[in-house]
């Protein structure tokens, strides 16, 4: 039997005021998001994301995430 899960990895800003909301990036299991691989609006959100850590999302984590 093959196994066709695979598990990759996520960077989760989680927003400080309400929970379950928040951005997600694709990563590699150190947390480096590759923004070449980002379409435009990603991109934004990412870097969106980054100067708002501390104001409106906490410091992101990496999560494993399994794609089937």
């Amino acid at each position: 039997m093959i196994d066709s899960t695979q598990t990759q990895f996520e960077l989760r800003f989680q927003s400080l005021f309400n929970s379950g909301r928040g951005y997600s990036f694709p990563c590699d299991p150190k947390g480096l998001v590759d923004l070449d691989q980002l379409s435009d609006g990603a991109r934004n959100n990412y870097l969106f994301a980054r100067a708002m850590v501390g104001r409106e999302l906490a410091v992101p984590a990496v999560r494993p995430c399994v794609v089937h």
